[in-house]
């Protein structure tokens, strides 16, 4: 049985599981995942997101192919949703951890960000770069829709900074159709990722239709604030895209009243995504002062320390606002 995300598949021999890269070879799981990128670009950290995170740093970004879930609106789908071939080919761009962890630190990058597609099914080829970004004075950023199981998160524990977590609904029954999943272990990973002391940030794609009803954005807004209401959460708009066509964009309104439930539940921190321009600076939750001014993904001002006060009223703001610098740097 496969214990790294909540599927925990039962593999027969032979065969693979829901994420097409873990298969069966005589008894032992090995994984088709392993030292190919199918993506690899320099990005802002804003564009995971990840606002309370070294904001205004870069971090190679670099995902494997396959997924372990099924959404029908998924923007990466093409990488995604790739299937093995018969041989156990995934395609991509050969290149080693330490290779991924020279290129960041080559192209001063900050940290490496395991996104695009699922890192949780390439954990392996994973943790690999994350111990070579640890020690080249790198942090690292999981962008996950997470379904990790517990064992995969205390194994991360030692090397995993941040995570940007996507909340997809807060219907069980909207999971299992939609994304061939259940609710329940996203909400324990979240819940899971904080204890171990990871920086959590929470996205939920708004889908008009979907999960945009008021009771259920209070919900999650609810479950986010009794989480922590540090927790920063990004509600993002919705473009038709992949098998989900049958729909307009997510009305602004819809976004502005989500935001609005947000701040109502106690939330100290929300964001709109994907309207340029609306919705994405950082106040201060305690005297209101304008402290990070955002266009798009780039940061054009920021006020906070590197001990993340506020320089008006001294209040502490909760982030990961530095991290000592690299060694040769």
């Amino acid at each position: 049985m496969c214990g790294l995300c909540a599927h925990r598949c039962a593999i027969a021999p032979g065969r693979r599981g829901v994420c097409g890269v873990r298969e069966n070879k005589s008894g032992a799981l090995v994984t088709h995942a392993y030292g190919a990128v199918v993506a690899a670009n320099v990005d802002p950290i804003e564009k995971k997101p990840l606002y309370h995170f070294l904001p205004g740093t870069t971090s190679m970004s670099v995902a494997a192919a396959g997924c372990n879930f099924k959404c029908g609106f998924c923007q990466n789908w093409s990488i995604s949703q790739a299937a093995a071939g018969d041989e156990g080919g995934l395609g991509g761009r050969p290149l080693s951890p330490e290779g991924i962890a020279g290129l960041a630190v080559e192209r001063r990058c900050r940290s490496v960000s395991y996104t695009y597609t699922e890192p949780t099914i390439f954990f392996e080829y994973a943790r690999d770069t994350a111990v070579a970004a640890k020690a080249a004075g790198l942090a690292n950023v999981f962008v996950s829709n997470g379904y990790m199981t517990p064992e995969a998160i205390e194994a991360a524990r030692p090397w995993l900074d941040a995570a940007n977590v996507d909340l997809k609904a807060f219907r069980d029954e909207t999971y299992r159709k939609v994304c061939g999943a259940r609710l329940q272990p996203v909400l324990d990973s979240i819940r899971a990722l904080l204890a171990a002391g990871v920086w959590i940030e929470v996205t939920t794609l708004v889908v008009p239709g979907l999960n945009d009803g008021e009771e259920e954005l209070r919900d999650i807004a609810r479950f986010l604030a009794a989480a922590g209401r540090d927790i920063p959460w990004h509600i993002s708009r919705f473009h038709p895209d992949y098998e989900m066509t049958d729909r307009g964009p997510t009305p602004a309104a819809t976004l502005a009243r989500a935001a609005e439930i947000g701040r109502r539940e106690g939330l100290r921190f929300v964001y709109v995504g994907n309207v340029p321009g609306e919705g994405d600076a950082t106040d201060c939750p305690a005297c209101g002062a304008a402290l990070i001014q955002r266009s798009g993904f780039f940061v054009l001002e920021n006020r906070i320390g590197g001990g993340g006060l506020c320089p008006d009223c001294g209040a502490s703001v909760a982030g990961r606002w530095t991290l000592p610098a690299p060694e040769g740097r």
